[in-house]
């Protein structure tokens, strides 16, 4: 079957709210070398779509300027240099961005076949999850079994994942949230919930002998308070900052406590580390998927068109779990 010329797709006509998120047609883009094609079905919305609509996040150079880091969907073509792919494989794909369309390219090393028994709609929201949870908790932070583990904004994507991931590596688990029903979910998943309006983190952990590890994607006023809630020897990984990049710490605390501090971005790295990255998500994570210690946990749905909808959703934060794009169901 012939590729089309065109397809429809969402852009960005502006910098700022959801409303400047546009239907509009744009040519099929083709492989390069060592890229695929795919027909996408599904497609996730994450926080630096949000943050690239709104100007705050560049694609890098290179990229699509199209929003939609991650998403599901059928190999359509194949460029030179890439083998192990046929036309018409189920995939899912960590995205350098394009995911709002009919259509995206993306480097093969970035794609994981969808097997029979994952549904394409699961398969389009765990991507930019798990390859995030994935690298920062496990790779990067070094969360080992019976390790306490905290996460804020656990009732998103990202925590989770996160959460589901912590447990099934034999972690105890803690997570933030700001009312009953995202307490409820966060329960729900193993974790001990934390109502952040009603309770102190800190005094929470410090109780439990401190974190050995916090994901934080909020920073400013959690700085220093994720700080007071390691055990010594802890590790804090950044993944984002909600509140800001800025605080003021006393770094003595650091040195006496001996304490790690580190964080990564997923975007701007290689496309050497994202394929490590992807291979650690074939050989570790997908296990878990089939085994049943990990599953999707979906919020909403829009049509690829209802893209500022699915903005607008994600930034009450009354979110639980992922909002995907429906793109075409066959």
């Amino acid at each position: 079957m012939p590729l089309p010329v065109q397809m429809t797709a969402v852009e960005i006509s502006e910098p700022g709210g959801p409303g400047v998120l546009r239907a509009t047609e744009r040519a099929v883009p083709l492989p390069s070398q060592g890229e695929v094609l795919i027909r996408v079905a599904y497609a996730g919305v994450n926080r630096p779509d949000a943050l690239q609509r709104a100007g705050a996040y560049k694609a890098p150079l290179g990229a699509s300027d199209l929003p939609g880091l991650e998403c599901s969907g059928w190999i359509a073509a194949v460029g030179p240099g890439v083998s192990g792919w046929m036309v018409g494989d189920p995939v899912c794909a960590l995205l350098p961005g394009g995911g709002y369309a009919e259509f995206a390219v993306c480097p093969a090393a970035h794609v994981i076949k969808v097997p029979k028994w994952l549904a394409l709609k699961d398969a389009a929201c765990l991507p930019e999850t798990c390859f995030t949870v994935w690298s920062n908790v496990v790779m990067r932070g070094g969360l080992k079994a019976g390790e306490r583990f905290l996460v804020h904004g656990g009732s998103s994507g990202i925590g989770t994942t996160a959460i589901q991931i912590a447990r099934a590596l034999g972690a105890r688990v803690f997570a933030t949230a700001g009312n009953a029903d995202k307490c409820a979910a966060i329960a729900g998943l193993g974790a001990t919930a934390i109502n952040y309006r009603e309770q102190d983190f800190v005094e929470v952990l410090r109780a439990e002998g401190g974190a050995d590890l916090i994901l934080d994607m909020v920073g400013g006023s959690y700085i220093p308070r994720n700080i007071r809630a390691l055990a010594d020897d802890g590790r804090m990984v950044f993944i984002a900052f909600l509140e800001g990049p800025k605080a003021e710490i006393n770094f003595a605390q650091i040195m006496l406590r001996r304490l790690t501090i580190t964080g990564s971005t997923l975007r701007p790295q290689s496309d050497a580390a994202k394929a490590a990255i992807a291979q650690e998500i074939r050989a570790r994570v997908w296990p878990m998927l089939e085994a049943g210690h990990l599953r999707v946990i979906h919020d909403s749905e829009f049509a690829l068109t209802e893209a500022a909808q699915a903005h607008a959703r994600m930034e009450t934060s009354a979110h639980i779990g992922k909002i995907v794009l429906r793109v075409s169901g066959m």
